[in-house]
């Protein structure tokens, strides 16, 4: 088949599915004929294992990427393929971010549920969108360990935690996500390692990898893909980081690149 052991992974919000957060009939039939063709097709997000509610194994056939990268989660056999986490060293960084910069939010995501430091609107918000329980705490060591990511929000000084984090603890991995946040990783985790962790795990060659994505957070998987794609209506570092400009995700992105790469694999 002629997509065999050919790997495509899709951001989700923004990405694959439309301005009303439908995944359209037209994208779905283009999945299902890339995966009848021999094709895994999946998801990567910066959502984490219980705060992806969009599995469906009618078109994702292949474990999920989640936490930008630093998870792969198999729903239909409720395997984690690989996981790489934060763990009691990132402690420290949290409370010198909070004591430099007071009014910053802190979002834990262990396994299970969420915590809150300096409880905000947004970051209540935030939980209730991915239908997850949160608790609020006062220390990063209250919060069960370890942890697949952790988010910073104080959107008026994000530039400032940014530029503090690189200075002063240059070994921590951040990347700048949507709405303001800073998202701390392992180290060497995005979702561009993810994406090539999870071809190793199924067996694929990384030049047969291929990637779609609108946000700041796909950069390095759009620049690890052997072809990245970015729509027309993405951000501008996504665009700028693409190999490609394809459909913009009101006009069915994701079938777009099928589309392209049923004419490269022939």
């Amino acid at each position: 088949m002629k997509f065999s052991k050919v790997l495509l992974a899709s951001d989700y919000d923004g990405t694959l599915y439309d301005e009303n957060g439908v995944i359209t009939p037209s994208v779905r039939e283009a999945i299902a004929y890339f995966i009848a063709n021999g094709g895994r097709f999946t998801v990567c997000t910066g959502r984490t294992q219980h705060g992806f509610h969009a599995y469906d194994g009618s078109y994702i056939n292949a474990p999920v990427l989640l936490s930008n990268g630093a998870m792969a989660y198999d729903y239909a056999t409720d395997e984690v393929i690989f996981e790489r986490s934060l763990g009691e060293e990132i402690i420290e960084v949290i409370e010198a971010v909070r004591k430099k910069f007071p009014d910053t939010s802190v979002e834990l995501f262990p396994h299970e549920g969420g915590y809150i430091i300096h409880d905000s609107e947004t970051s209540q918000r935030h939980f209730e969108i991915l239908k997850m329980p949160v608790k609020v705490i006062e220390k990063a060591d209250a919060s069960m360990l370890p942890w697949v990511k952790v988010m910073l929000y104080s959107p008026e000084q994000s530039l400032e935690i940014q530029a503090f984090l690189s200075e002063e603890y240059p070994w921590v991995k951040y990347i700048p996500a949507t709405g303001c946040y800073v998202e701390v990783l392992q180290q060497g985790v995005d979702k561009g390692f993810g994406l090539f962790q999870l071809a190793d795990a199924l067996g694929i060659d990384h030049k047969d990898c291929y990637a779609v994505g609108d946000g700041e957070n796909d950069v390095h998987m759009l620049k690890a893909a052997a072809i990245g794609f970015a729509p027309e209506n993405g951000s501008d570092m996504a665009k700028q980081a693409a190999d490609r400009i394809v459909r913009p995700n009101t006009d069915g992105t994701v079938a777009h690149v099928i589309e392209i790469l049923d004419e490269l694999y022939q």
